[in-house]
């Protein structure tokens, strides 16, 4: 299926996920094979909402490429501060790139930005909605570590707000996989992102405790409990730190166990951690290069994924 964008982890089938799964592997194993694909290609970043991983792995896959970037700078200092629209914003970019990164706070802005530009737009995180990005490079890691069928994932943490966990759970039901939501009450997955599930074949099962399910799981993707979504400050003092990983949680869990996290963390995973071979997220981070240089690839040499 023609994919002119990448908005959102449901446009992805499973020979898409897989596609450009394997492009990223064979980049991996071969980065010079491509450093000159793209000489003249150039990538806009626009970016409403801070990013680190995100902003720096497509500047430097674009750049592995050949290519470059041009950078719309900060809110302040950018022509939105004086009242210009998103699509405004947009269609002046769309003039100085071959492609455009799209981050921006309200859900839904990627998709409507996609609808004023003729180049690919990639959703890098619209508000609490997808970042699909993201998911391919969750995915890359998950079938680097453990493959990605008959396995049990477990995701814990801000399931209400998470982006990362909407593209995730919804690109998880391409596979034979066992999704085991945990999660304080407060935070439980959205009734709209169940249903969606559901109506995908998703085998999912929710849960407050831990350690009940943890000695079954494959997969641990930890998510920070993110206080910049809560429209409330009370709500997220009330929850913040309640769901931990250290040495001990771990205990329970299976020695092949692979611990993930989209980062950047806060107190949710004891940095003891990271000296355990279960800790997988700085991997997870690096792999955002190639799977990032494999999606721009699809996207500038076919126009498609």
């Amino acid at each position: 299926m023609r994919q002119d964008h990448l908005i959102t982890a449901t446009q992805l089938s499973r020979a898409d996920i897989e596609a450009v799964l394997d492009r990223a592997a064979e980049i991996d194993a071969d980065p010079g094979a491509v450093a000159d694909r793209y000489r003249e290609a150039v990538l806009a970043l626009c970016f409403f909402e801070p990013s680190t991983r995100t902003k720096m792995s497509f500047e430097t896959a674009i750049k592995r490429l050949g290519g470059a970037t041009t950078d719309m700078g900060t809110v302040e200092s950018s022509s939105v501060k004086k009242g210009e629209s998103l699509a405004d914003t947009v269609r002046v970019v769309e003039g100085y790139a071959d492609a455009l990164v799209l981050r921006h706070p309200s859900e839904g802005a990627a998709k409507m930005a996609a609808e004023f530009v003729d180049v690919p737009v990639i959703n890098a995180g619209d508000g609490a909605g997808q970042h699909p990005s993201q998911t391919l490079l969750d995915l890359y890691t998950i079938r680097e570590n453990v493959g990605l069928d008959d396995l049990s994932i477990g995701i814990m943490g801000d399931l209400k707000y998470g982006r990362t966990v909407h593209s995730l759970a919804e690109a998880l039901t391409n596979f034979d996989v066992r999704q085991h939501f945990i999660s304080p009450e407060s935070l439980k997955l959205p009734r709209s992102v169940r249903f969606d599930l559901h109506n995908s074949g998703a085998q999912l099962r929710e849960h407050t405790d831990l350690e009940e399910v943890l000695p079954e799981l494959d997969v641990l993707y930890v998510t920070r409990i993110q206080r910049e979504r809560f429209p409330d400050e009370t709500e997220y003092e009330q929850i913040a730190g309640e769901y931990q990983i250290d040495d001990d949680t771990l205990e329970l869990a299976d020695d092949d166990l692979a611990v993930m996290h989209p980062l950047p963390r806060v107190d949710e995973i004891d940095p003891a951690v990271d000296a355990l071979s279960q800790a997988t997220y700085f991997e997870q981070a690096h792999n955002g290069v190639p799977v990032r240089m494999a999606l721009l690839d699809f996207l500038l040499s076919e126009g498609e994924l």
